[in-house]
């Protein structure tokens, strides 16, 4: 069977051997001893909670359903540690966005159809989630500008941006200010990931972009609409420490127990669009956790419930 096949059917209900097969083989998951014991023990307990949790999808209790997936052997409290880097920065000095007030806003969007967004990536195990939100908002925008899609170097700023902490945490915000003061930041072909930090090695010869500034948007979440529509993908930061989060499969992320103040963030992501599914209003947010995560890598999290999970917290982007 093809490793996408397999991927495709990680729906709840599957059981050993295909469980078996999904974590060892796709994944290359070989655990040995006590470790091998405790994986098992970690993954049946969130599978029961994932076949519970789609039970009552089916009875209409939630909008949203959930997947095994190559994190369901990990503990909710170790994919938070591993997984969710984002150190809010401090810095409030930024320009604001100044929405109009005489625009006409799309009852949909999707900044993906329009070329602005390049494929889904993975960060590995390393907490450089924030590194992807910013080279995503900044492909956006130098499309924007020059109408060539570039992928960028997550690799450069875990490696070179000092303000920030490599793979234990960073932000958007400071990579944009590493950006513009370095003058630029390599492609991802010249300077290609690894989940793990090492020794500075940018090399001038192959910037992908550049950028001169950057602009935080108004927390909510009309302007954040407004500021998408208008100016393309946005980086946003998000809470993502819920159970339900790291088995996400499908349909629109509801938990009304998500935390929306700057210190409850710790996951940096990227706004491409907004829509409605089922007659529910969702943003459409990507994700750097592989394809293998939630919808081919993207999730529809709530929108208009009152900034669920802080998603017009902390949005900016940058300037070019």
């Amino acid at each position: 069977m093809d490793m996408r096949d397999l991927r495709d059917k990680n729906e709840a209900g599957a059981t050993s051997p295909y469980t078996l097969i999904y974590l060892q083989e796709l994944h290359g998951k070989n655990y040995q001893g006590l470790e091998d014991q405790a994986r098992k023990a970690i993954f049946e307990e969130n599978l029961k909670k994932i076949v519970q949790h789609n039970l009552e999808y089916e009875l209409g209790m939630h909008s949203y359903h959930l997947g095994i997936n190559k994190y369901s052997d990990w503990s909710s409290q170790e994919f938070t540690k591993r997984m969710n880097g984002l150190i809010v920065s401090e810095d409030r000095t930024m320009d604001l966005y100044e929405p109009s007030g005489d625009m006409e806003l799309p009852s949909s969007l999707d900044w993906r159809s329009k070329g602005y967004v390049t494929g889904v990536k993975d960060q590995g195990q390393c907490g450089s989630c924030w590194a992807f939100s910013t080279t995503g908002g900044l492909e956006g925008q130098h499309y924007r500008k020059t109408g060539k899609l570039v992928s960028l170097s997550e690799k450069n700023l875990v490696d070179c941006s000092t303000s920030n902490n490599g793979c234990d945490g960073g932000d958007m915000v400071e990579a944009y200010k590493y950006i513009i003061k370095n003058g630029g930041i390599d492609t991802e072909e010249s300077y290609p990931y690894m989940d793990e930090k090492d020794q500075c090695t940018y090399n001038k010869s192959n910037i992908g972009a550049t950028c001169k500034g950057y602009k935080r948007i108004n927390q909510d979440e009309e302007s954040l609409k407004q500021a998408l529509a208008a100016e393309g993908p946005i980086s946003i930061g998000i809470d993502a420490s819920g159970d339900n989060f790291q088995q996400y499969k499908g349909g629109v992320y509801n938990n009304p127990y998500c935390k929306n103040g700057e210190n409850d963030l710790d996951h940096g992501v990227l706004l491409v669009g907004y829509g409605q599914e089922n007659g529910i209003d969702y943003w459409l947010v990507k994700n750097s956790w592989s394809e293998w995560w939630g919808e081919k890598g993207y999730i529809k999290m709530s929108r208009n419930k009152n900034n669920q999970c802080g998603i017009a917290t902390d949005a900016s982007y940058p300037i070019v």
